[in-house]
């Protein structure tokens, strides 16, 4: 079931189209409102309630601003209509919870997939409430999902505006997949590319596990996973969530717990990453190969790496933190579509 999973995976791209909304209520030094977009996990623009304009970061979006000269002033007239929408539903979120003051925060994403391969399209909008679910629209009954018991009266409530209820189908169904298209299309030469893994295995100390990380790849649809005797490993294994890189790129990390294991059985043991369109990269586990921060005086240089690679992950944390909430639904979903294919 595994291996099925794997073929699946590497053998098709689902690209996506994802705005990310955070209100917040009690932080004086953050935005009461921000807005972030992003394709197939690329940040390609930016608002916030502060500066109250639309920021393009990415260099092929001014060719699209070029061929639609008031797509930034449709698209910052829609960040300003969503900044006021979530200002509402903090207010109605915290009467609901029956809070007066504290810190809040409101959160919400929405959008398309697109599987270039079959080409079927899926749709999503989902709001959370300080970390927590709150409520989730389902695009197949066109209705709401109430997470919690404090959601049901705006389930009832935006249940019966029905007309609200068809626009998001048609939204997610075709503006929004047509919206993605045309990114990719215009992007193609950053979005669309390939670059190949750095793999390095890394050790903090003797008895701390051997870690896996690969790093500078493109796109973040990768595998990777350690096997034993060319049999995958379940067991003894920690996934890290893939995470980006300052240029664009992605990094992972896949932890091997080897405390039990003599070393002479190391070599049974190698790292393998995989990415659609290039051969899989695998390093076996040889005490030669890896980077260690202690024992040799030359080491100094693999420190280096250890602390490198745990302020970007500080820094990207910090970053991201405000979409964190929503990771694991994303999972959720891919699951939900793997097993929709095995089925067929």
């Amino acid at each position: 079931m595994y291996c099925i999973y794997l073929s699946i995976r590497l053998s098709t791209v689902i690209h996506s189209l994802q705005y990310f909304y955070t209100a917040s209520s009690g932080l004086s030094t953050f935005p009461e409102f921000v807005a972030v977009g992003m394709v197939d996990g690329v940040q390609f623009e930016y608002y916030d309630s502060n500066i109250q304009i639309t920021v393009l970061k990415q260099d092929w979006m001014h060719q699209v601003t070029s061929d639609e000269p008031d797509y930034l002033e449709r698209t910052t007239a829609s960040f300003l209509v969503a900044q006021q929408s979530s200002k509402a539903k903090i207010v109605n979120a915290k009467q609901l919870f029956n809070q007066t003051g504290g810190i809040h925060v409101y959160q919400e994403l929405c959008g398309c997939e697109w599987d270039d391969e079959d080409d079927s399209t899926d749709g999503y909008e989902q709001h959370g409430y300080d970390g927590e679910d709150f409520i989730v629209f389902d695009l197949y009954t066109l209705t709401w999902v109430a997470a919690v018991p404090q959601a049901v009266p705006t389930k009832q409530r935006w249940d019966q505006d029905r007309a609200d209820l068809q626009n998001k189908k048609n939204y997610y169904t075709k503006e929004c997949v047509d919206w993605l298209k045309k990114f990719l299309a215009y992007g193609k030469s950053t979005l669309q590319r390939i670059e190949r893994p750095r793999v390095s295995l890394l050790q903090r100390s003797p008895s701390s596990p051997v870690v896996c990380h690969a790093t500078g790849f493109y796109p973040d649809r990768v595998v990777v996973f350690w096997r034993r005797d060319g049999q995958e490993l379940h067991e003894q294994v920690d996934p890290g969530e893939v995470l980006p890189n300052h240029d664009g790129t992605f990094q992972v990390s896949l932890d091997l717990y080897l405390t039990a294991v003599p070393q002479e059985d190391w070599g049974r043991y190698e790292c393998v990453v995989q990415l659609r369109g290039i051969e899989d990269t695998s390093i076996p586990l040889d005490p030669a190969h890896i980077r260690t921060n202690w024992g040799k005086t030359g080491d100094k240089g693999d420190i280096l790496v250890f602390i490198l690679r745990s302020v970007a992950c500080v820094a990207v944390a910090a970053a991201t933190a405000f979409v964190g909430v929503f990771a694991y639904q994303k999972r959720d979903r891919e699951s939900i579509k793997l097993s929709r294919r095995l089925e067929t």
